[in-house]
């Protein structure tokens, strides 16, 4: 077996949807070079245990196939749930409001680790909305936004920060907290740590 260092390179999946071509080409790559994939907790495919002087070529040809790619400074694709287009208790589409959100910062050249965005169709949170940096939950009253969760061993429920809101609002609210993250952040920093600045934009409710 050969001692030469492994990688790994992280495909990125918007809204956690895998099309038949990329999935075809991923698994032609995998099969190619001997690699394992890996379905991420946030909804990517992570191909591992690529030797370092074949990461180029593995990126290069699932490029061709469309593959974005996991790099530093890249804008957080949201995790979702499945949303009212596969599930009877989904209340948005939640694909278009990811979108809607990823859109809002398509040309945005770096952001600040290290936060996530979640979104969930309905109060159920089977996205972990209300443990993740940012995140959206979808009511029959509009969405409500909560700032600051996290998980790992000592997870938080984040602050509610705004609730009847349109998606407007909702995506509105959004860019000011990066903004917020951004300005106050040196390298990387999780949100649930800003929250007692006095300067943080939203009350909780």
């Amino acid at each position: 077996m050969s001692d030469e260092e492994k990688v790994s390179v992280t495909v990125l999946l918007s809204g956690g949807r895998l099309s038949l071509e990329l999935m075809a080409e991923v698994h032609r790559v995998a099969a190619r070079y001997g690699l394992g994939i890996y379905l991420t907790t946030l909804q990517n495919v992570r191909l591992y245990n690529i030797p370092k002087s074949k990461a180029e070529a593995v990126k290069q040809e699932l490029a061709a196939a469309g593959a974005e790619f996991k790099a530093p400074g890249k804008f957080p694709l949201p995790r979702v749930c499945i949303g009212e287009d596969a599930c009877n208790l989904g209340l948005i589409d939640t694909m278009c409001l990811s979108e809607k959100i990823v859109g809002r910062f398509h040309d945005k050249q770096h952001t600040k680790a290290k936060f996530k965005i979640a979104v969930a169709g309905c109060q159920l949170c089977c996205s972990s909305p209300k443990t993740t940096d940012i995140g959206v939950v979808a009511t029959r009253d509009g969405y409500e936004l909560y700032a600051g969760g996290k998980g790992g061993p000592f997870p938080k429920t984040g602050r509610r920060i705004g609730q009847k809101l349109t998606e407007d609002q909702v995506v509105e609210m959004i860019e000011a907290l990066v903004s917020f993250h951004d300005h106050k952040t040196l390298k990387k920093q999780r949100m649930y740590k800003l929250l007692s600045d006095p300067e943080f934009p939203y009350p909780e409710l």
